[in-house]
């Protein structure tokens, strides 16, 4: 069965160092260095040479690494004031008095301020890293029950940091997660079984959770189901269920899930055309450090496709795509042809805008 060409890196929402986060690449792909708290950067789809080229779909670009794996812990129950003071505490950046506050609650038994204690451990708020406590306090939690702390112990079981590499019991862990409606370890769960090497591959397996996490509203879990559904691997070839899912991806701000919407609108694949839409949306993602929505919207820019022609703006883009490996030998001998006023206002505006970030 064809697996998705796409490179999937899990997201760690109580947000590990990026060796403690999972890669997996699927076969016959190249899989891209992990990054600090954040997700790989899109591959390169093939090159548009056309005079007037309409945005095609690429070959599923990875899940976003810009997006946004933010620091969550699930808020305690509301009827439980003692930990709202550790959990409000922490939102607000206090990480020494949720430590404080976690302590004391967790000497009590509270399995919630065990999972804080892991996590203000293992990442150095408020107090120096230790990732063996962590492991120590997300161990004792997931014992009481916990599903974000089975869920980060398996990670660091993963990684080998706080302990040595056991994949086994991550596996456990994150099954055991996955039964208590945790949506990140169904969304790395898998990410296992699509990979075939921790666990035997079955597509239609990782479809499943796919599929759970993606109910439960996780952005990277509905892009890596869309890309499931548009190539039909381990469930139907469905466009439109797969524009749907991009679109709420697309909502959550994943970047690659908006860059791949647009493609659909622009083209009409699995939703009814609308260009205007679709530009407005690659210039969010550009906007966003999209390389691949850059040179999208260089090209409808430059070539006046769904938008008014504006080549300095469009050059611009080309220019910014172009400084993060996303070169175009095509626009480049476009850019050649522009007069010298215009090329110098594209070179300007690329390096005001590089300059800005």
């Amino acid at each position: 069965m064809k697996l998705p060409c796409i490179t999937m890196l899990a997201t760690l929402l109580l947000t590990l160092p990026a060796a403690a986060q999972l890669q997996i690449t699927p076969p016959a792909t190249t899989p891209s260095a992990p990054a600090e708290k954040q997700k790989p950067k899109p591959p390169a789809p093939a090159k548009k040479k056309e005079a007037a080229p309409a945005p095609k779909p690429s070959s599923s670009p990875k899940p976003s690494a810009s997006p946004k794996p933010a620091t969550v812990i699930p808020a305690p129950p509301s009827d439980d004031l003692n930990v709202d003071l550790v959990f409000g505490a922490y939102q607000r950046g206090q990480y020494k008095t949720a430590f404080e506050l976690a302590t004391a609650r967790a000497q009590a038994g509270d399995a919630k301020a065990m999972t804080m204690l892991g996590e203000l451990y293992s990442n150095a708020m408020g107090i120096r890293r230790d990732y063996a406590k962590a492991a120590e306090w997300y161990k004792r939690a997931a014992d009481a029950g916990d599903r974000e702390a089975m869920f980060a112990l398996a990670m660091l079981r993963i990684s080998g940091r706080g302990g040595p590499v056991d994949k086994s019991e991550a596996v456990k862990l994150m099954a055991s997660a996955v039964k208590l409606g945790e949506p990140k370890a169904a969304y790395n769960l898998a990410l296992l079984y699509l990979d075939g090497q921790t666990l035997p591959q079955d597509v239609r397996r990782s479809a499943e959770l796919l599929r759970q996490a993606a109910d439960a509203g996780l952005p990277e879990a509905q892009y890596a189901l869309a890309t499931f559904y548009k190539e039909g691997t381990g469930v139907p070839k469905d466009p439109e269920r797969a524009v749907r899912l991009l679109q709420a991806a697309s909502l959550a701000d994943n970047v690659d899930a908006e860059v791949e919407y647009a493609i659909a609108m622009f083209n009409g694949t699995g939703t009814p055309k609308n260009q205007p839409a679709a530009v407005a949306l690659l210039r969010k993602a550009s906007r966003q450090g999209s390389a691949i929505a850059q040179n999208r919207l260089a090209w409808v820019l430059i070539n006046g496709v769904g938008t008014p022609v504006d080549k300095v703006e469009g050059f611009k883009w080309h220019l910014v795509a172009k400084t993060s490996g996303k070169g175009d030998p095509e626009l480049d001998k476009q850019f050649s042809d522009l007069p010298a006023d215009d090329r110098a206002k594209a070179e300007a505006a690329a390096r005001k805008w590089l300059g800005s970030k």
